[in-house]
């Protein structure tokens, strides 16, 4: 029996506004795809049997995306209101319950982690990795390489080891049944549902649960931190040989690392260090540095740096720094 995997990607991701108010956030690019593509490919070499999505907001895109692009059986269930990750993940409950084990990614963080060290593996296994600020987080506290107990998002925190979103569960029916305890009596923390708290009476209940050290992990929820992230990306995919750069561009520079998709029309610019041109996008004398530039965006005659411009948008005129969502135009004098 393959791997099973639980991906919730309904929230509305209200800091990526405006991206978000028209584009769900895990199919923001970075890095020369979506999001959830990164995620979903680190799958393609193991034995999956069925992907799960939790949708919600644009939901409909998500499965387009993941439909058409991806070899996995997909299942989609809709969660109608925004509830906490707990909830989600609770609803993935029709035949996960019983049987085989249960990977659980979280759709809007991306991982440099080695997957096979822990599907299928003989524990639960918890994705960790030591912070500055605790506070923000889910965290674990240790002894003798168990965990011993999770708080979420404390005042206090008991460790730096913060919870990542990587969760792998040998026999999940014990992870059901603490789910529907806390959904059954609206227990929440800090107002959601959350997963923490039936993990923690998973343990209370003497299963095994055991760190998973990640090796990096990049935040992609605020426009500082998505540009952070395809900075990294960038770095370790041409490391590795991954990135799409398409081309030859006569007239242009391009300093490297940096992602084109296909059919980008280039033409008398400066591109890099740190871009991703989105397919179909247009760039003619520009200078483009640490930026993000989405499907069939325009960008003219601009000087951009540390920006993200989504699908349609227009850049016209010298700029230094824009956050612009779909389909709008900016003409600078």
């Amino acid at each position: 029996m393959g791997i099973r995997v639980v991906i919730p990607v309904a929230g509305a991701g209200t800091r990526l506004r405006p991206h978000t108010h028209t584009r769900p956030k895990v199919l923001i690019h970075v890095a020369g795809k979506p999001m959830l593509g990164h995620i979903l490919d680190e799958l393609r070499p193991y034995e999956i049997e069925e992907v799960t999505l939790i949708i919600g907001h644009l939901g409909e895109e998500i499965r387009r995306y993941v439909t058409e692009g991806f070899p996995f059986r997909f299942r989609f269930i809709w969660q109608e209101e925004a509830k906490g990750l707990g909830h989600a993940i609770w609803l993935s409950e029709p035949g996960y319950r019983r049987g085989g084990p249960v990977l659980i990614v979280l759709g809007d963080t991306l991982f440099e982690a080695d997957f096979g060290r822990i599907v299928g593996g003989e524990a639960n296994w918890i994705g960790v990795k030591e912070v500055d600020d605790p506070r923000r987080f889910g965290v674990v506290v240790l002894e003798n390489g168990r965990i011993r107990a999770m708080v979420e998002k404390p005042k206090e925190p008991p460790s730096h080891l913060a919870i990542v979103g990587i969760y792998a569960f040998k026999e999940p029916s014990l992870l059901y049944e603490c789910l529907d305890e806390i959904v059954e009596q609206e227990v929440r923390t800090a107002g959601e549902i959350q997963l923490t708290d039936a993990l923690q009476r998973m343990l209370d209940r003497g299963a095994d649960m055991r760190p998973f050290f990640i090796d990096a992990w990049h935040d992609c929820g605020k426009p500082e931190t998505l540009l952070a992230t395809n900075r990294a990306l960038l770095g370790r995919l041409a490391e590795q040989g991954r990135l799409p750069v398409a081309g030859p561009f006569p007239g242009c520079v391009i300093i490297p690392p940096v992602a084109i998709e296909r059919d980008v029309e280039l033409s008398h610019s400066i591109v890099g260090p740190h871009v991703t041109l989105g397919a179909g996008s247009r760039i003619r004398d520009s200078i483009i540095r640490d930026s993000i530039i989405s499907g069939s965006a325009r960008v003219e005659r601009a000087h951009l740096e540390g920006s993200i411009i989504a699908d349609n948008a227009a850049v016209v005129g010298r700029a230094r720094r824009l956050n612009l969502g779909d389909a709008s135009e900016v003409e600078l004098a």
